[in-house]
């Protein structure tokens, strides 16, 4: 630590005012944020290999050169174990697209956007950035070939296949992985291979233009692994729609810097490359949850699994290696991986998560007017419970819209003395409804209508929305079911909601779950 004072006091020409030390990355270096008297912050990274450093320091100020968002270089020590370079702030994509990763990977759309940028720039930096570039000064290795390629591929066999206890013929295994190396290396490779191009590399400025960082493991090799690493992370669960989306998004940003193949071919090399990396992370999760009994790696093989499935859904025309594709496929229906299908987590915040114009029009239409409701979210919804006696609740919103829905058809617990005081949010009105049952043949369509109101007004992103629940006296039934309606969209959803029990003077918020 003492050096990397001593770095920044011959740089800045002083002591640093403040030293921070910051969450560590991968590998074994630390970083600390160190700010000057008026606050002003640089990165200091202290590295325990010489390589390693030499290797991110030469690939930053190349990169620089061909103007690629990447951090400055400002000083480095005379062993290379120590550099400074510009802070690029906290904001990483990794934290900017956190809600769509939670929500099981319903991204709204500004997160949306924001992979669609990065993803653009990926070509970028792959491609500008490997002209001129020397490989040699590339840590570990200068270059993708295939004897890492078989290195990776026993990886998974030693560290996670083997694991499994699955039974599998050992030679016939290898013969297959010397065939799937041969392929995944026999293209041309002249890019720049960021090798761990992942959300928490990639730092966002204040547009949201995105900069990237920690690519001293870089290489070269083909294009198609960064597009492979990014897209098919299993922690993201990007939809197949969203992934499709962004696949395409790269194909026509590649067109800026190379020739690109067909898009028949296109795909079926980065079908091979989201295969071997499959295998190569799932080596990885082995060795940390299986030997290391680390938890988020263990937890992160059954999505990782499910990603298997998907690929070898593909068939052998795409992956012509019988008997590791037929092992793959045992190895799938093992008991510790069966699919258990899980209803889809939504957001809490309420925001949209798709497009509004997801209906296509017929050309011959023209297109949609736009809506000014549209895209303000989040979403928020108002509960009432009413007398018919004194008239429905007005809508201030202003919207001048939401549903009424009369409960005088169900059996009213007002008739009989032991409920006239109490109200349906009293546990023996609330047994009496239910034990009659009437009560919850009349919420299911009710439920049903709201849940798909609810859903199209957060992929839309409308603000409001209200439900009113009228009955005689507004103190058994209407309270019952406004309550219950409230719960329910709260629970499911995540979203705020306001609940009014006009005649009773009783009002409740449901927050953001």
């Amino acid at each position: 630590m003492e050096k990397l004072l001593a770095l920044y006091k011959r740089w800045r020409g002083s002591e640093p005012a403040g030293v921070e030390k910051l969450e560590g990355a991968g590998s074994n270096r630390a970083y600390y944020r160190l700010t000057d008297e008026d606050g002003e912050p640089v990165i200091g990274v202290i590295g325990t290999s010489r390589d390693e450093n030499h290797a991110f320091v030469y690939l930053a100020r190349h990169f620089e050169k061909r103007r690629l968002p990447v951090p400055h270089v400002l000083a480095v020590s005379e062993d290379e174990t120590r550099y400074l370079q510009t802070d690029l702030g906290d904001r990483s994509l990794f934290e900017a697209v956190r809600g769509g990763r939670e929500a099981g990977g319903r991204y709204n759309l500004a997160e949306q956007e924001l992979l669609r940028r990065t993803i653009r720039e990926l070509p970028n930096i792959q491609l500008r950035g490997a002209r001129g570039l020397d490989f040699s000064n590339c840590y570990p290795q200068p270059e993708f070939d295939r004897r890492g390629v078989l290195f990776d591929l026993n990886y998974f066999k030693y560290c996670f296949l083997k694991a499994t206890e699955l039974d599998f013929h050992e030679l016939k295994l290898e013969a297959n992985f010397r065939m799937f190396a041969k392929d995944l290396t026999s293209e041309k490779m002249d890019a720049f291979l960021y090798r761990d191009f992942q959300a928490r590399n990639v730092m966002l400025d204040k547009e949201g233009k995105p900069c990237f960082i920690d690519f001293q493991g870089g290489r070269k090799g083909p294009f198609y692994y960064d597009l492979a690493s990014f897209l098919w992370q299993a922690s993201a669960k990007y939809s197949f729609k969203l992934r499709r989306e962004l696949v395409f998004e790269y194909y026509q940003s590649l067109k800026n810097y190379t020739e690109v193949p067909s898009k028949r071919h296109f795909v079926n090399r980065l079908s091979l490359f989201v295969l071997f990396r499959t295998l190569q992370v799932l080596g990885a999760y082995g060795f940390r949850g299986y030997f290391e009994r680390k938890k988020h790696f263990v937890d992160s093989i059954p999505p990782a699994i499910q990603n298997l499935r998907d690929l070898l859904a593909l068939g052998e025309d795409v992956f012509p290696y019988p008997y590791m594709m037929s092992m793959l496929e045992r190895l799938t229906r093992l008991p510790q991986f069966a699919h258990i299908e899980k209803p889809a987590a939504n957001r809490s915040d309420g925001f949209r998560t798709a497009e509004k114009d997801i209906y296509k029009a017929n050309p011959m239409d023209g297109p949609a007017t736009f809506s000014k409701y549209d895209g303000k979210g989040p979403l928020v919804v108002r509960v009432f419970s009413f007398s018919y006696r004194k008239g429905i609740p007005e809508d201030t919103s202003g919207n001048g819209g939401g549903y009424v829905f009369d409960c005088r058809s169900t059996h009213n617990p007002g008739r009989y003395e032991p409920y006239k005081k109490i109200t349906g949010l009293d546990e023996p009105v609330i047994r009496f409804l239910e034990d009659d049952g009437e009560i919850l043949d009349f919420l299911k369509p009710v439920y049903r209508l709201a849940d798909h109101h609810v859903e199209r007004y957060m992929q839309r992103g409308f603000t409001d929305l209200m439900f009113c629940f009228g009955c005689t006296g507004g103190q058994h039934r209407s309270v019952y079911c406004a309550q219950h309606l409230a719960e329910h969209l709260n629970e499911k959803y995540g979203i705020e909601v306001h609940i009014t029990h006009r005649e009773q003077g009783i009002r409740q918020t449901l927050n953001v779950r």
